[in-house]
């Protein structure tokens, strides 16, 4: 094989290995991510196997550091990254880049290899897009500390009052939670709590209907035991919308996590007027389930500003909070005062 073709063989083997230990490296530590983490491993081992089937020391032997007149080009951009997740988009464009050059140059020499580096390029585009709408659903939903859960029939106020309220007092999310309304009630009470959402720049969440939240441009839905499965939900969603389960168990937790929601409810912490019979678990379940947990984690049930603080000191990224808020004759302040 010609020696030129081989250094530039080489040069994007390593730029893509290099590319993929990034995105691994940030799945595994900045996302907690297993699922993706282990697909970025299973990616990188692949390629190393397809290049293996190349002359390998010949590519070393061809190497050539002194003699490379690219070394010394750069621009500004390859000097600065704003955050993390600047660090990772890059390397993906640089994996999806060198994959191509590698496919292209392959063709000449060997055809079989030119379409098994093909179809590692598709696995790159897919893994490039799990990453980063996980790192973007996480990042929008990772500010949240007080979660407020609406439902019509618990507000002392006119809904829509006590939504504009609770946002005016600093929640950062909202879920619409309505069990007994048609469809049709349904979506136009979700739209203007969507649109009071959105202008007060805090999240809005569905209940249990993916369908719905789509229409009511949501910005997520929240999922319980016994509804769709994340991985159905998420065929009808936007990719960009955030997912949420309930969980009250080790056990449910456990398994709400290899799903892949992008936070999960833990609960219920305290005694609920909203569910007298449920036994509460007490802030230890939040303590151990943060300990499996790789996304923010909400403690809900019987949260009061009394014991709010004893939620977060065991672990709770935000606290979602119902009649304690929304049953007050002023939801507002309620809200200011949940963190005091």
């Amino acid at each position: 094989m010609d020696k030129t073709r081989l250094r530039l063989l080489d040069a994007n083997f390593n730029r893509a290995r290099e590319a993929l230990r990034v995105m691994e490296d940030y799945a595994r530590f900045q996302l907690n991510d297993p699922q993706l983490s282990k697909s970025a491993k299973e990616l990188r081992h692949d390629l190393c196997q397809c290049v293996a089937l190349l002359p390998f020391e010949n590519l070393l032997d061809a190497r050539d550091i002194v003699g490379d007149v690219g070394v010394q080009i750069s621009t500004a951009g390859e000097k600065r990254r704003e955050d993390e997740l600047s660090v990772v988009q890059a390397a993906a464009k640089r994996l999806t880049e060198a994959l191509r050059c590698l496919e292209e140059y392959s063709k000449i020499e060997n055809e079989q290899i030119a379409e098994r580096i093909e179809k590692l390029r598709y696995r790159s585009y897919d893994l490039e897009k799990r990453i980063l709408l996980r790192a973007r659903c996480g990042t929008q939903f990772a500010g949240v500390r007080l979660y407020v859960l609406l439902t019509e029939s618990l507000c002392r106020l006119p809904i829509l009052e006590v939504a504009e309220q609770v946002l005016a007092g600093g929640a950062d999310c909202v879920q619409l939670r309505e069990k007994d309304k048609s469809d049709e009630e349904l979506l136009e009470l979700a739209c203007e709590i969507s649109r009071l959402c959105h202008k007060a720049d805090a999240l809005f969440i569905m209940n249990d209907r993916p369908d719905l939240a789509v229409l009511a441009d949501a910005d997520g839905v929240h999922l319980g035991q016994n509804d769709l499965p994340i991985v159905q939900a998420r065929k009808i969603i936007n990719p960009r919308m955030i997912v949420g389960k309930s969980t009250h168990s080790i056990a449910e937790a456990e398994a709400a996590i290899a799903e892949q929601p992008d936070y999960i409810a833990v609960g219920l912490i305290f005694p609920s007027l909203t569910k007298p019979k449920v036994v509460c678990s007490g802030p230890q379940l939040i303590s151990e389930v943060r300990q499996l947990c790789p996304v923010p984690l909400i403690a809900i049930g019987g949260i009061t500003a009394e014991n709010a603080h004893q939620a977060l000191a065991a672990g709770a990224s935000g606290v979602a909070v119902c009649q304690a808020v929304i049953a007050s004759d002023n939801p507002g302040t309620a809200c200011r005062e949940m963190f005091e």
